[in-house]
């Protein structure tokens, strides 16, 4: 007997919850006298492709545990049910989920993690863009997505604060699509195209969108409309498999991403350094900068199962460019630099993943994980020159070129673990992974990992877990700089003192209960300590939207995640609450971006990393009447930090979403689906963050009251 799976069904407002989940397949293998099946010659019978397809997603669920780990499930119907729907961008959908903090750019937060995310698709890795504000991945393409968190298995590795495992959507089981559209406030237009089958041994699903409106990134202002804040977003994604027999499938999954953005600009600043030759009382308002996201992958897998061996192999190329176009002027009257940056970074990857039973009572899994990749940054500066004090000298600016070596950056992983039943009721898994990186620096790591999931009872699952973790820095956001170059210019750093970044490494022990009250509620309970060696941050020091990694020497997270859900016919209702603090103490790299009375008291204080927030919530309830679904949802927010050494913190905030959704059929084809969305529906004005903070460039404000309607057509 397998410890037990709580969860429940999708929520109208979004959401279903699992804590502890073991490792049990999700679909089960048809008959082989199922009406369905075929015969071959000589009375040999063998599974149509439907069949073939659910076996093989049954024998790729078993690579993977969760025992010890925390999970958070989501469905496409669930998503669905979000008041923008599949329309609603990835970061928003996993906000929902306990313990995920928003931030401005689309950043997200866990558990007291600086991002630190590592998504998978049908469990493959999918290697990590530059960090910036445009969404990589559609939430069109997601069957399932699930949050893992916690003590996790020593199957994964190197991003850890949460696994989002994206199980997608396929068209093995029917053939058709859907066409739409979302217009509203903001400019708003997003027109999208699905497109998914089968035939024969062949299955497909493509899906592309295009993106445009005038709030694409955060407001500095709390006015409704920002000043020059247009974005145009592309995105396509694609997943054809083929069945190679009945044990075996090759599978191409690609996706592309092309994101444009103004930066949005702060009006009426006051001018700090006088250009040759500038026009006369120049407007901040008038600032022209922008910023282009480009991503790029594609996965070639193989699928399947020898013997009583199930395993995945999959090949990945992954590119990701990030480009910063400053306005020449303006940047140098406000900001004294206006630099060009360009980075990009080329990844190849393999992986394998396999999984043998051994008697009844025990699994092992065990794999592989190497990567190479070709960061780069090349950066264009115009400066001023100054003296000592950093006072300007001259109104003619210079150039300065700092670009960055090209380097082959490798990371190895190996890894082993068993799942052993050691009852009907409790199931240990343990095991170890071996990591090592090789960039700026050689630095690798062995971790033990151990979990167990108790069944105490048909309604109560616990969970404890221990893993140690070693996280390298981001070599694509590692640009390193010549501090020597911008010495005696209005671009001098603070002090003259760096070190190369450096791998974080931590211990993670995590401990939970679920808990089923009758047939419609269940509630949750998670608590979770984090012991860290040089800790990993990252921060934006400049104008560009590009963010710096560096390292504290100590960090200590701990925090608990409260998690209920409630279904009865047409009526659901989840409430989820967490309570976190992450703290560092002591800057031993990078600390050319700080000034030297920060990193002094830095050095002899554990301080709030600028990321922190003591209280997070979410929740919603949606009620089904007649036909017509009516959702209300909230998050809250006890405020990110602000000021010297993120000792203060920002207002707290709570902002609610209201929508109507119904279906009609009518016309030829498939039904016609309407969705009305007023989010933040209170107005309510907000803010981030206020420009203050370590890492912290500009003040940004949420998105101010928005309708949307969105109009789907099925075929």
């Amino acid at each position: 007997m397998h410890p037990r799976r709580f969860h429940l069904l999708p929520l109208a407002a979004g959401i279903a919850i699992v804590l502890s989940a073991p490792s049990h397949a999700t679909a089960t293998q048809p008959s082989s006298d199922s009406p369905d099946a075929s015969s071959e010659a000589g009375g040999a019978k063998t599974l149509n492709s439907v069949e073939v397809f659910g076996k093989l997603d049954k024998s790729r669920n078993k690579l993977s545990p969760e025992i010890g780990a925390s999970q958070y499930v989501i469905t496409k119907q669930a998503i669905e049910q979000l008041p923008l729907g599949d329309t609603t961008p990835l970061n928003q959908v996993l906000l929902q989920a306990p313990g995920v903090v928003q931030d401005s750019y689309g950043q997200l937060h866990v558990r007291g993690d600086h991002a630190d995310l590592q998504y998978r698709i049908d469990g493959v890795i999918i290697p990590e863009s530059i960090a910036g504000f445009g969404q990589t991945l559609d939430t069109r393409i997601i069957d399932r997505v699930q949050l893992l968190t916690g003590a996790l298995p020593a199957q994964y590795g190197y991003r850890t604060a949460g696994i989002v495992d994206i199980t997608t959507s396929t068209g093995r089981n029917e053939t058709g699509g859907s066409i739409g559209v979302t217009a509203g406030s903001s400019g708003t237009v997003n027109p999208e195209l699905t497109w998914y089958g089968n035939q024969d041994r062949l299955s497909w699903f493509f899906t592309g969108n295009f993106l445009k409106d005038d709030l694409g990134i955060e407001n500095p202002t709390a006015g409704r409309n920002a000043i020059h804040d247009h974005t145009d977003q592309g995105k396509t994604f694609g997943d054809v498999s083929y069945l190679l027999n009945d044990d075996t499938r090759l599978s191409f999954m690609f996706g592309t991403t092309d994101n444009r953005f103004q930066i949005p600009d702060n009006p009426n600043q006051t001018p700090v350094y006088d250009l040759a030759n500038a026009p006369a009382n120049f407007n901040s308002a008038d600032l022209n900068e922008n910023q282009r996201e480009i991503t790029r992958f594609g996965v070639l897998a193989l699928q399947g199962s020898f013997g009583n061996t199930d395993y995945q192999i999959s090949l990945n190329q992954r590119f990701t460019s990030i480009g910063f176009t400053p306005d020449p002027v303006g940047d140098l009257i406000f900001n004294g630099v206006a630099a060009t940056i360009d980075q990009a970074n080329r990844a190849d990857t393999v992986q394998a993943d396999f999984s043998t039973p051994l008697g009844n009572s025990h699994t092992v899994r065990y794999g592989l994980y190497a990567e190479g990749e070709h960061p780069f940054t090349d950066s264009s500066s115009l400066v001023f020159p100054a003296d000592a004090d950093g006072n300007e000298t001259s109104t003619t600016p210079i150039t300065i070129v700092d670009d960055s070596p090209h380097i082959h950056a490798r990371t190895y992983g190996l890894y082993v673990q068993d799942e052993w039943k050691l009852s009907d009721r409790l199931t240990m898994n343990y095991g170890v992974r071996a990591d090592e990186s090789e960039a700026y620096l050689n630095q690798g790591q062995v971790s033990p990992r151990v979990g167990f999931v108790y069944d105490a009872s048909d309604s109560t699952t616990l969970h404890a877990g221990y893993a140690r973790y070693f996280t390298p820095p981001p070599s694509e956001l590692i640009s390193p700089t010549d501090i020597a170059l911008f010495q005696g210019t209005t671009n001098q750093l603070p002090t003259d003192v760096n070190a190369e970044t450096l791998a974080e490494r931590s211990n993670s022990f995590d401990a939970g209960i679920s808990q089923k009250v009758g047939d419609h509620l269940t509630l949750g309970l998670d608590a979770y300590y984090r012991q860290v060696h040089d800790l990993l941050d990252l921060g934006q020091f400049g104008a560009a939207l590009i963010f710096s990694p560096f390292n504290y020497d100590q960090g200590r997270v701990h925090g608990f995640e409260f998690t209920s859900s409630y279904n009865e016919g047409g009526f659901g209702a989840y409430f989820n609450v967490s309570s976190s603090k992450a703290e560092g103490r002591d800057v031993v790299t990078g600390q050319y971006n700080f000034g030297q009375d920060e990193l002094a008291y830095i050095a002899n204080h554990w301080i709030h990393l600028d990321h922190d927030q003591g209280l997070t919530g979410s929740g919603g309830v949606s009620y089904d009447w007649s036909g017509t679904r009516l959702g209300v949802d909230f998050l809250y927010g006890s405020g990110l930090r602000e000021g010297f050494a993120n000792t203060g913190h920002l207002p707290s905030y709570t902002t609610f979403n209201v929508s109507a959704q119904r279906e009609f059929d009518f016309g030829p084809g498939g039904p016609f689906n309407v969705n009305l969305a007023v989010l933040n529906v209170a107005d309510r004005i907000y803010e981030l963050r206020d420009g203050s903070g370590i890492g912290v460039f500009a003040p940004q404000y949420g998105p101010r009251r928005g309708a949307y309607v969105t109009l789907t057509k099925k075929f």
